[in-house]
């Protein structure tokens, strides 16, 4: 059933348009190359999907830092999988998973075709909890920055999904109200219990194959919007 009202449609990032877990994956095989470590990559990612979920949640609640998130999750991976490592090295693969990060550009399949289709009829933006220097690196390499009206993150906005203040930021960078906006993103907690808060229109994105609320919509493709926009 179509969404009537909606003028602006909010994509988050990560996990949604960007397929962050296949671009991490293969940065952190290049970065093990480049430092010649002798990890088992598929070991590694195995342990280090959840960790690194786990330490964002820390983060959007407020109770870790950007240094902390990006050191802890490193080391806690290491000795997940029982790799002798120094701080030292921990430092350095963490600047160079940022820097390297950005360099694979995997999109969801969809991801251009949608928003091919919905970009005449609507205006999109994006609200992310990502680092504002990465954040735009993998917009500007991806080749989606100009479907977008407006980029809102946390480091402009001061705050993370889902607090309110961030949906308001970008609801105000977009000259729009909740009344006509819609929030498209696969976190939950982040992105949906948020938007929704404030009076927004949602969709998930089940990339995690969560079990939502009956009232909340979902889709498992990106091309699934033409069925709601």
């Amino acid at each position: 059933m179509k969404v009537k009202g909606i003028k602006h449609i909010f994509f988050d990032l990560d996990h949604t348009l960007w397929d962050f877990d296949k671009n991490s994956g293969l940065t952190f095989e290049k970065i093990f190359k480049l430092n010649k470590l002798e990890v088992n990559a598929l070991e590694f990612l195995s342990a280090y999907e959840t960790i690194n979920l786990k330490y964002w949640k820390l983060y959007r609640e407020e109770k870790i830092d950007k240094e902390n998130l990006r050191f802890q999750r490193l080391k806690d991976t290491f000795d997940a999988v029982k790799f002798r490592i120094s701080d030292q090295t921990i430092n350095l693969l963490s600047d160079d998973y940022i820097n390297h990060l950005a360099t694979f550009n995997h999109l969801f399949d969809g991801t251009n075709d949608i928003l091919e289709h919905l970009k005449n009829n609507y205006q999109l933006h994006i609200i992310t909890n990502g680092f504002q220097e990465g954040q735009q690196k993998k917009i500007d390499h991806a080749k989606i920055g100009k479907y977008f009206s407006t980029v809102t993150n946390a480091d402009s906005a001061g705050v993370k999904k889902p607090n309110p203040i961030i949906f308001n930021h970008a609801l105000k960078s977009a000259n729009a109200s909740p009344s006509e906006s819609i929030m498209i993103g696969d976190n939950y907690e982040a992105d949906i219990l948020g938007a929704e808060a404030i009076g927004m229109d949602v969709i998930l994105f089940n990339y995690h194959n969560v079990i939502p609320d009956n009232h909340i919509k979902q889709i498992k493709h990106l091309m699934e919007l033409k069925n709601y926009l």
